[in-house]
């Protein structure tokens, strides 16, 4: 994650890329993606606001919803 930080020029600012490699934080939240083309269960594409560890806003590619819902425009229009 710290290297993926380092090619998008974000690394050391506030964004902070989290793996979730058991799914944990996918399942709870209800954002798996079951294609099994892809292989194992993934991530639906979101973004997420948190401050103090709580969500303060969240958009999630679902539904019709486009992915550029999740881009970093639309989140820090959030903040």
């Amino acid at each position: 994650m710290d290297a993926w930080a380092k090619d998008q020029g974000v690394a050391g600012s506030m964004v902070t890329f989290l793996a979730d490699t058991r799914c944990e934080l996918t399942k709870g939240l209800d954002l798996s993606l079951d294609a099994p083309v892809l292989g194992n269960l993934r991530c639906l594409r979101h973004s997420m606001l948190v401050e103090d560890g709580v969500i303060k806003a969240m958009n999630v590619a679902k539904d019709g919803v486009p992915d550029e819902e999740t881009f970093v425009e639309k989140i820090l229009t959030q903040c």
